[in-house]
């Protein structure tokens, strides 16, 4: 018996936030859209990803606050915290924000079709008995942990953050593999738990692909939160016994043996491409990604990658513009194409104290050969983070050094995924060192940090001029 065909202008794989808003994108554009997504429905960043893990870091913020009681004149608070209670108030959040997803995926203006999507040839996929034909294609199929070939990891046991964000009852000890995001935010969310937290990380610095004094700063808090940071280690292999594991590295030339009784694999994430097939696609996945240039096209011109599925970032409001891109392309291949303007990246960490890079780094300006001046500010000298009690991290700007235009910006510390996005919209409209010490900034509050090194960058501009 042969399959049904059904024919579409654009067929999408994976139902995340990339992927409705190509859905979206196309059916506002008049296209005849097919969604396949093989459940369950929601995406990463609802059910196992930025949702989830924000909602569980809010208890432990307000538990690490409340052991603080003391300093702020209140009477002193004895903390326990009941894992349980925390993913149950997680899950019930969770599930409200999936069943919105889920109704605007049955919305009626597109196909849904769940099951697992199959490549046939180019132009076609299996989805069950059913043969859908499309004359374009985006992949939006999210990511999962990263392999990672560590000798016994796989035999000993370890957890992932799609797997250790529903564990109920709380570790005595973790370790956790990498300095990343996940890394960095699950390890201090068990670490204030009172969970003994010991985080290895391979690179020199936490967050090693930001500037290293953004990681520095982060580890020093960590140290003081009684979090074991080592970097720049060596993994040499993973052992158990019991219920206990062993995480066996090299430390600056020693060998050194670190147990625990649960292991987090926090060393990054991969698109997930298995069995879509796309060698009959004519998809070429170079390493673990497939290839895609800034309009989102793969080296199939008709199918692009958006969001996780691409492997170029992790973050969701990146992943909705490489989407709506990609939407824009995939109905218009005859047009100039639209493509992705990487100069406003914008990344957040929601450790504590927060951290959040914009535009380009010292790092990125060194190796591009971009010339550039460099002011910070410390929030330890800053009157209202001092009221507040949240005296740890610094700002940076950087600018140019003829113009002062604003060319990225660094702010670890109180509510930085929050001042950032004022940097960001002065970047937007290309604005000056010189706008920021123009806006209007009400005294006292976190915000006029900033004007800080902006003041101290017009005098260098001026100078340079």
């Amino acid at each position: 018996m042969s399959a049904t065909l059904q024919q579409f202008d654009l067929i999408i794989i994976g139902g995340g936030s990339a992927g409705y808003a190509a859905a979206r994108t196309a059916v506002d554009a008049g296209a005849r859209v097919a969604l396949v997504d093989h459940g369950p429905l929601g995406g990463l960043c609802i059910l196992r990803g930025c949702m989830p893990s924000k909602t569980l870091l809010r208890s432990s913020e307000l538990a690490a606050d409340m052991r603080r009681a003391k300093e702020f004149g209140l009477s002193p608070v004895e903390v326990h915290a009941d894992l349980a209670s925390i993913v149950d108030r997680k899950d019930r959040l969770v599930r409200e924000f999936a069943d919105d997803r889920i109704r605007s995926l049955r919305d009626g203006r597109f196909t849904l079709i769940e099951g697992e999507a199959l490549f046939r040839t180019p132009h076609e996929i299996r989805v069950d008995g059913t043969v859908l034909r499309g004359a374009a294609f985006i992949l939006a199929t999210g990511s999962i942990p990263a392999e990672i070939p560590i000798p016994g990891l796989a035999e000993s046991g370890y957890m992932t953050s799609d797997t250790i964000m529903d564990l109920r009852a709380q570790p005595a000890s973790l370790i956790v593999l990498g300095g990343g995001s996940v890394a960095t935010e699950l390890g201090q969310f068990f670490a204030r738990l009172g969970t003994r937290v010991i985080i290895l990380q391979r690179g020199d610095a936490l967050l090693s692909y930001f500037d290293h004094d953004l990681g520095y700063a982060l580890e020093e808090v960590f140290r003081t939160e009684g979090i074991d940071v080592v970097t720049r280690a060596d993994f040499l292999r993973v052992s158990a016994e019991g219920a206990q594991k062993t995480v066996h590295i090299t430390h600056h030339g020693r060998n050194r043996s670190v147990t625990a009784d649960l292991i987090l694999h926090a060393m990054g994430r991969q698109p997930n491409l298995a069995g879509l097939n796309l060698p009959a696609a004519g998809v070429t996945v170079n390493g673990r990604r497939p290839t895609v240039g800034s309009d989102m096209r793969t080296t199939q011109p008709h199918i692009f990658a958006v969001g996780d599925a691409n492997g170029l970032t992790a973050s969701v409001h990146v992943a909705i513009q490489q989407a709506e891109i990609a939407a824009y392309n995939a109905l218009h291949p005859d047009r100039t194409p639209k493509r992705l303007d990487h100069r406003l990246d914008l990344e957040v960490i929601f450790t504590d104290p927060q951290v959040a890079v914009l535009g380009m780094s010292e790092t990125a300006c060194r190796a591009e050969k971009v010339p550039y001046l460099a002011a910070s500010y410390r929030f330890a000298d800053h009157g209202k983070a001092m009221c507040l009690g949240r005296t740890h991290g610094f700002v940076k700007l950087l600018c140019q050094p003829k113009s002062g235009v604003l060319l990225g910006a660094q702010v670890i510390g109180a509510e930085a995924g929050e001042l950032i996005h004022e940097l960001a919209a002065v970047m937007y409209y290309h604005g000056t060192v010189y706008d920021l010490t123009r806006i209007p900034h009400y005294h006292p509050t976190l915000a006029e940090i900033i004007t800080y090194p902006a003041e101290e960058l017009v005098g260098r501009v001026q100078d340079a001029s």
